[in-house]
């Protein structure tokens, strides 16, 4: 009688740690696991960790730590800390949780195979933070991910297609946690795209730091390129992307959006700041006027576009004038949505050495008001769709209720999805399927979502 075994992943943090994760998952498949979603069921836990903040890194650090007790009562449970924070600390990382098995850093996925034998084999505090000459690719013997069994979404995946930064923001730590800038090959990408596909994924996001160098530094295809490449794909419904850096937005790009169908009609461009001042400390590479010329031209290139950005309040030096900044650049874009963050340091960052450092009530008091104002823009670009005909995506069943949903059925089920510009759309329908494109008459605009009717579909008049 066979043993089962089984893993649980908690991941923390952006789109590339779930990539990563997947992969993780990939291996562990490969080397007898099922993955579960019951902790105290598996028989390995894997942390895949972040460390773009503070809070990321101990909560890490906190998650790792809960499981000092469980080992003594299960010994043959195994532990690894993965990613960013593995990167970082190496072996440091055993003083803080001195039951910890396994430290993998950023680069080292595709040795985890390996470790894992070594582990068996009774090795012990194993740490791999070492560089890799090339980033890893789903290996011929290992099936890509279909999520199918890894999350519950079977529509959409992520796709790393890059690794690491040249960029050297002074508030960032990605170039010293994930390497340099290096990007995969497009046959590559092209191929576990296609596996996706085939294995009913309808939408892709392709992930980098910086997108839009993609190909550059090994003179390959550009950027845009690969999106025809990808746009190619049968199957592949929506292509999404994240992140283009400014100073890298080309009208090749800009082009591309406008003129391939399936690129949906959004995008994120983090800004940061307002203020040229903040901008050249973070060393963005470019200024407040270069940022709106080439919004204006996404506008005039792509009307109706989606935008929404990064923003980081309370930088070192930020005075009201600088915050000031910010908010003009605000009002004057009007972004869908926004990511906006207190500024905090992070050890390994040049910015952490800066002086002169805003007080934390300060870059609270700023954050809230930059979120104020944003829910004005969010508010106004909801409630301007009502009336509208969207086509939308639809994801699963729907958390939210809604009494003017027709309830004439049992079968009547309330779904949920997203539109081509990201926004999220609650419908009642009682034929729609995960993967399925419809179109959504909008009725009503809430803060966070908009909620309409399939067409064809009656609203019940109380």
């Amino acid at each position: 009688m066979n043993y089962k075994r089984y893993a649980y992943i908690n991941t923390i943090g952006c789109q590339m740690n779930v990539y990563d994760s997947e992969k993780l998952a990939d291996i562990l498949k490969s080397h007898g696991f099922e993955m579960t979603r019951e902790m105290d069921k598996a028989d390995i836990v894997v942390c895949n960790t972040c460390s773009i903040r503070h809070k990321a890194e101990e909560k890490a650090f906190s998650f790792l730590g809960k499981f000092a007790k469980e080992k003594k009562k299960r010994p043959h449970l195994i532990t690894v800390m993965a990613g960013c924070v593995a990167q970082q600390e190496g072996e440091k990382a055993f003083a803080r949780v001195p039951h910890l098995d396994i430290v993998l850093g950023t680069q080292a996925i595709s040795r985890f195979g390996r470790h894992l034998d070594a582990f068996k084999s009774g090795k012990r505090q194993i740490v791999d933070i070492e560089e890799s000459d090339v980033i890893f690719e789903a290996m011929p013997d290992i099936p890509v991910s279909s999520g199918s069994d890894f999350d519950e979404n079977k529509i959409s995946r992520f796709i790393t297609i890059m690794q690491g930064c040249d960029n050297y923001c002074t508030y960032c730590v990605v170039p010293y946690v994930r390497g340099r800038e290096r990007s995969r090959s497009h046959a590559g990408i092209v191929d576990e795209i296609t596996l996706l596909a085939n294995s009913g994924i309808r939408e892709i996001t392709l992930l980098g730091q910086n997108v839009n160098s993609y190909g550059v530094k090994e003179e390959g295809i550009s950027f845009p390129q690969l999106l025809e490449k990808v746009s190619a794909v049968e199957g592949i419904a929506r292509i999404r992307f994240a992140t283009s850096h400014p100073k890298d937005l080309s009208l090749e790009l800009i082009h591309a959006i406008r003129d391939i169908d399936k690129v949906c009609n959004h995008l994120h461009l983090p800004v940061q700041s307002g203020s040229n001042k903040i901008l050249k400390k973070m060393n963005r590479g470019y200024t407040r006027e270069t940022y709106l010329q080439r919004i204006n031209a996404l506008k005039k290139a792509c009307p109706g576009i989606s935008l929404s950005t990064d923003i980081i309040v309370g930088f070192p030096s930020e005075t009201l004038e600088d915050f000031n900044d910010t908010m003009e650049l605000l009002k004057t874009v009007e972004f869908d949505s926004i990511f906006a963050f207190a500024y905090s340091d992070r050890s390994s960052a040049p910015a952490a050495k800066f002086l002169d450092q805003v007080e934390e009530t300060e870059k609270k008091r700023r954050l809230n008001l930059l979120l104020e104002l944003q829910d004005v823009y969010t508010d106004k670009k909801n409630k301007a769709l009502v009336g509208n005909s969207i086509e939308v995506l639809v994801e699963g069943k729907s958390l939210k209720q809604h009494d003017g949903f027709i309830k004439a059925s049992d079968k009547m089920k309330q779904m949920t999805g997203r539109s081509a510009s990201n926004k999220i759309i609650h419908f009642p329908s009682e034929n729609s399927a995960i993967g399925d494109l419809i179109t959504i008459r909008i009725e009503n605009a809430y803060p966070h979502s908009l909620w309409g009717y399939p067409l064809g579909v009656e609203k019940n008049e109380k």
